[in-house]
């Protein structure tokens, strides 16, 4: 196993039960507020410091982690199934239904992500769901991409020929016998997809779409923090550093089984 794979692996499961902690254990509200403790440095009892509002950084670090890590795995769960189903209907298809297919893909590809997330909210409203939607809508081009790939290096293969002179179905050629042989390159896109929903989350999170006020989100407590980055940085910094880590957690997990398959 190499030390980028190891790597992704510890950080990733360290983050994973984090984000459990916050599911099922938290001693404290991480919406409470008192302002005799405003701006507090990082201590004993605060950790990571208070914020604006005399609330514990690291409860609401913590309790962040859910909605993040929720709203990544639904995003490129559901993009992986239609990047599957498209691509492999693409590829393994060819002629005018490839090209129809991977011309929506360009299209949705060229489309600014920030624009496409405030059609969402202004269709669906400023919530997580619409996000979801925007963010889903913008993954779904780069899965099925790599499907498409993948199905026209294979259909043309020997043993797939030969599943066809047996009378083998399509169905059963394209999920039995295409579908397997893609799975390394689909786990570690995946892992790589989990980094960019991460990054892309945050992001909108910063510009204030998604989830909202009181829930905590890690972009929009760097967001909300930047007007006292002089004062409190550690307001800042510990959103700051929970994202870069899960982000190169992602990175490096996707990187390590890039390189692991492809020895």
């Amino acid at each position: 196993m190499n030390t980028t794979l190891k790597t992704g692996i510890i950080l990733t499961v360290l983050i994973l039960l984090i984000s459990l902690t916050s599911l099922f254990w938290l001693d404290q509200d991480y919406n409470a507020m008192d302002s005799n403790i405003r701006f507090q440095k990082p201590s004993l009892t605060h950790p990571l410091g208070t914020d604006n509002f005399g609330r514990n950084i690291l409860l609401r670090i913590i309790a962040g982690s859910r909605y993040t890590i929720v709203l990544a795995v639904c995003t490129v769960a559901g993009a992986v199934v239609l990047g599957v189903a498209l691509g492999l209907f693409a590829g393994y298809s060819g002629g005018i239904r490839d090209e129809m297919v991977m011309r929506l893909m360009d299209a949705i590809h060229s489309f600014p992500g920030i624009l496409l997330a405030l059609v969402m909210v202004a269709i669906l409203g400023n919530s997580q769901f619409s996000l979801f939607i925007a963010l889903l809508i913008l993954f779904i081009p780069s899965f099925t991409r790599i499907m498409r790939s993948g199905a026209l290096q294979y259909k043309h293969k020997d043993f797939i020929l030969a599943e066809r002179l047996l009378g083998a179905s399509h169905a059963r050629i394209v999920f039995i016998h295409i579908l397997p042989n893609l799975a390394p390159s689909l786990l570690s896109a995946t892992a790589l997809g989990f980094s960019n929903a991460i990054l892309a989350e945050a992001a909108m999170n910063y510009l204030g779409l998604g989830i909202q006020p009181p829930l905590p989100s890690w972009g929009r407590m760097l967001s909300e923090s930047q007007s006292f980055l002089y004062n409190a940085p550690w307001c800042a910094l510990a959103p700051g550093f929970a994202i870069m880590l899960t982000v190169i957690a992602f990175h490096c997990l996707g990187e390590g089984l890039r390189r692991k398959f492809g020895e």
